[in-house]
């Protein structure tokens, strides 16, 4: 498999250095020529350039990868480089690299993003499910926002135990995927009992997230989904700011608009 990474800094590197691992060809774009030489990256193809402007993406041969992956600091880069790969290039699969949380909401498939990695985020919710037990933790967010990957531990106490998992109505767009039990996976079937202490990992619309915490914790308040907030693109670590882009549907035509931004 061919990977694009864009973005040689530690997380770019990281990522690029697990998948020579696994022996895929990557290649590198970055501006600073000073970062091949400081890598180590043995065996990555390198290129010197602006990934946000399309002669360097020809000149990578974009067309030629089978991921694209946006893992610069700076969010409007990884923006705009996720949606010319889509665009102008037709790859199958993006990843983007969100560094700021407030703007995960634009990281989905107007903007050529097929995977938004929010790192803040993922450890937020393995801090949440190292601790939290009887609630509902969102692992991850797949499909570009309309599906999750959710985790539930259930307490010594819960209505669900001595249950088999046939015996519960789950909601319907919520399908139970795996029981960790005792730290080893059990491949769920109708006959398996629930027992205290089991997570319980389900796939599950965002929609029906709320559905399956009723269900689980009965007695918890009632409520919709928390709605995301459309705002501008916010600066990241690095302390840029840059003005937003509206929430329609983008095109190769907004890609000027949003690197002047800010």
């Amino acid at each position: 498999m061919k990977v694009v990474i864009v973005g040689a800094g530690s997380v770019g590197s990281s990522i690029a250095r697990e998948l020579l691992a696994h022996k895929h060809e990557i290649l590198l774009i970055d501006l600073k020529p000073e970062v091949i030489g400081r890598s180590g990256l043995r065996g990555a193809h390198w290129l010197v350039g602006d990934a946000c402007e399309l002669s360097t993406l020809q000149d990578a041969k974009l067309e030629d990868a089978d991921v694209v992956v946006s893992a610069t600091g700076d969010d409007k880069v990884n923006l705009v480089v996720s949606l010319l790969a889509k665009t102008e290039f037709g790859i199958g699969r993006t990843v983007g690299r969100v560094n700021n949380p407030k703007n995960d909401w634009m990281f989905n498939d107007s903007w050529g993003v097929d995977v938004a990695v929010n790192t803040p985020q993922l450890m937020t919710a393995l801090v949440e499910e190292a601790v939290e037990i009887g609630d509902l933790v969102r692992l991850l967010t797949l499909q570009t926002g309309v599906s999750s990957l959710v985790e539930f531990t259930v307490p010594h106490d819960s209505h669900a135990i001595g249950l088999t998992v046939g015996d519960i109505d789950w909601p319907e767009d919520s399908t139970l995927v795996a029981i960790l039990r005792d730290q080893a996976p059990i491949t769920p079937s109708r006959d398996d009992v629930i027992d205290g202490g089991d997570e319980l990992f389900f796939v599950t619309t965002i929609a029906a997230e709320n559905q399956l915490r009723e269900l689980l914790s009965p007695g918890s308040g009632e409520g919709n989904p928390s709605g995301e907030e459309n705002g501008s693109v916010e600066g990241n670590g690095s302390g840029a700011g840059q003005d937003g882009a509206a929430a329609a549907p983008a095109t190769a035509d907004q890609v000027g608009a949003v690197r002047s931004a800010g």
